[in-house]
């Protein structure tokens, strides 16, 4: 059977699309450097973990020739927005150039589908809420740009070399799998809803608020959440329809609506039945006031359907997964 190379599959949202690909009956090699992966995760999943980098052409090269790779998934990919506005020059070396070597080694062995792993940081300070696809794109962090390059060379390489590709820009991945299998551990942790939860447990003295001035209901952050296994459900779904001659698309991930950090914290202490202390700070560089997409094109063209729309059986996926990731109770 034809194999599916997943690179970042050691991550979290990596390691629930390997999940996917194998409830879906496909074979998955995993390549992750394991800088922020978890080795544990891929080998409780029995699939083939190579550890190495995308910038290692020989090692591509090599993957390529020794496994009948049918189409690639791209999650390996440096996250942190703070980090890439004080570090930019990592983010395009690894993000871009990682990527850039990835794909010519692609090209070199006539493997021509590709499904990547996107992000609505593309788009910058929305000027319409839900954004849909066609909203212009102008990213206003280093980690935003360095997609939106991708998507560019993407675009070029489909017309220069008959690359075809599903681009996903998604909102803000969260929650676990639901059988508690697999799910959020990253270090250092800077999403709100992991961070929230560790303050529910204890782990952290409290959670940071940053901005409360923001142009909001209540002042702090709208975003959009969206279960990470609707995420990862949504790639087979792209990978099918490539496999099955679809052309290049990009397609928005994300639930439709949005709530604010205050929101978060006051779903997460229902959930979780414990206090959460909150310390208000400053604004982050490169934050907008608000992001949540529009997926209609996911849903007309995919068949997408997100199965756990719902904040607080987000949250309790979550919840569950962290409980048992620290062992308590």
């Amino acid at each position: 059977m034809s194999i599916i190379l997943v690179t970042g599959g050691a991550g979290y949202i990596g390691s629930h699309a390997v999940l996917a690909l194998q409830q879906a009956g496909f074979n998955v090699v995993v390549l992750d450097n394991l800088v922020y992966g978890h080795r544990e995760l891929v080998e409780a999943l029995g699939a083939k973990l190579i550890v190495g980098d995308t910038s290692d052409r020989p090692l591509l090269d090599d993957i390529f020739s020794k496994f009948n790779v049918a189409a690639v998934m791209h999650f390996a990919a440096y996250a942190y927005v703070g980090e890439s506005v004080s570090d930019p020059a990592k983010y395009y070396r690894n993000n871009v150039q990682g990527t850039l070597t990835l794909l010519e080694s692609m090209i070199n062995a006539g493997v021509k589908q590709f499904v990547f792993s996107s992000t609505c940081a593309t788009y910058g300070v929305p000027k319409t809420v839900p954004i849909p696809e066609e909203h212009p794109q102008n990213p206003i962090n280093p980690y935003g740009a360095s997609k939106l390059m991708v998507e560019r060379i993407l675009s070029d390489f489909d017309a220069a070399y008959g690359l075809k590709s599903v681009c996903f820009r998604y909102f803000n991945a969260a929650g676990a799998d639901p059988e508690g299998r697999l799910g959020e551990d990253h270090n250092p942790e800077t999403h709100l809803i992991p961070l929230v939860l560790l303050a529910a447990l204890g782990k952290r003295d409290s959670v940071s608020v940053f901005g409360t001035d923001y142009p909001t209901p209540d002042g702090t952050c709208i975003r959009d959440y969206i279960h990470v296994t609707d995420l990862a459900n949504a790639h087979v779904l792209g990978l099918q329809y490539l496999l099955n001659g679809g052309k290049s698309s990009t397609f928005n991930l994300g639930n439709g609506n949005g709530f604010s950090v205050r929101e978060i914290i006051a779903a997460a202490r229902q959930v979780t039945g414990r206090e959460i202390q909150v310390v208000e700070s400053d604004r982050r560089a490169g934050d907008p006031p608000s992001l949540v997409g529009s997926s209609d094109q996911a849903r007309k063209i995919l068949g997408w359907q997100p199965q756990y729309a719902d904040l607080h059986q987000i949250l309790t996926h979550a919840w569950n997964w962290h409980l048992s990731r620290h062992q308590l109770s």
